[in-house]
């Protein structure tokens, strides 16, 4: 089984690898149900997904019927001002089936005048906290993407005590030194503030710059086990992440199978010879 540790100061001890649910964005409900099973077989124990991850709420919901108690469920809500954001809210609990989830997160929240609306005054922020105080939800959260999303997230931080974050975290990606100097600073408040630390877009290949897609993913995965082997145990052997899962469910077995079999962190050496023989690029340049 996939080892598991605290998510932040949550109390809840989850999977280090964590179930990305965007993968069941178009997917059919016998697709999704078998996928969902291939969770058990791994002891994974926690599920993340979105309003606007397409079907995955209401593919989760036949499942957590009989599961709910099994899994620390988050979703996140892409609105930013607190009206949009308190539907979408109730709109996701109502698409899941439950009356509640454990962690809100306010999406992909990396622009900067859209960061000051949902964290000011009648903000989305404030349509979480909410939720939280009607028992909606327990811990709230941000998440994002791009090169400015480390720093972005630090000033979530200065503003309110987040729970946990999310952001991308690959070796391709931490060899922008910009990149990987905000990380770490990023990295030093959440271990001081225990804040969880959610990484994402381990497998990345490179983007698909017009290229025929070939995976739900929003960008190029590797596919050989080898290779997704090496990737998945070098974000897993740093502590205090937490690796998402791939957005297709095809690879998601292959990550998963990478995370059981995690012993220790392949040597930079190793990850090198990957990228130059891949050809890996970071996603975001």
């Amino acid at each position: 089984m996939i080892e598991q540790a605290a998510f932040g100061s949550t109390g809840q001890n989850s999977t280090r690898t964590i179930f990305g649910a965007a993968a069941l964005g178009s997917v059919s409900q016998r697709d999704a149900d078998a996928t969902l099973e291939v969770l058990l077989e791994h002891g994974v124990n926690h599920i993340d997904t979105a309003a606007s991850y397409g079907e995955s709420e209401p593919r989760i919901a036949p499942w957590l019927t009989r599961h709910r108690r099994d899994f620390f469920l988050a979703t996140k809500t892409g609105k930013r001002d607190y009206a949009g954001a308190h539907d979408e809210i109730r709109r996701s609990l109502d698409r899941l089936g439950t009356d509640r989830v454990d962690l809100i997160q306010l999406h992909n929240l990396v622009d900067v005048s859209e960061w000051e609306l949902a964290l000011g005054e009648g903000g989305a922020l404030d349509a979480a906290i909410e939720a939280r105080d009607e028992g909606l939800t327990r811990f709230i959260g941000v998440t994002g993407h791009g090169l400015t999303v480390a720093e972005m997230h630090l000033r979530s931080l200065e503003r309110f005590p987040f729970d946990s974050v999310l952001l991308p975290y690959s070796y391709v990606q931490m060899r922008d030194e910009h990149y990987a100097a905000d990380f770490e600073r990023l990295m030093s408040v959440c271990r001081e503030r225990g804040v969880a630390v959610q990484t994402i877009k381990a497998i990345t290949l490179a983007p698909w710059d017009g290229r025929e897609q070939t995976a739900s993913t929003w960008y190029e995965p590797l596919r050989d086990q080898a290779d997704i082997d090496l990737a998945v145990h070098w974000v897993l052997g740093r502590s205090g992440l937490f690796l998402n899962t791939v957005g297709d469910v095809t690879l998601l077995p292959q990550v998963l199978d990478a995370a059981e079999r995690f012993a220790s962190r392949p040597s930079d050496e190793a990850l090198d010879e990957l990228v130059a023989r891949r050809q890996l690029v970071p996603l975001f340049s």
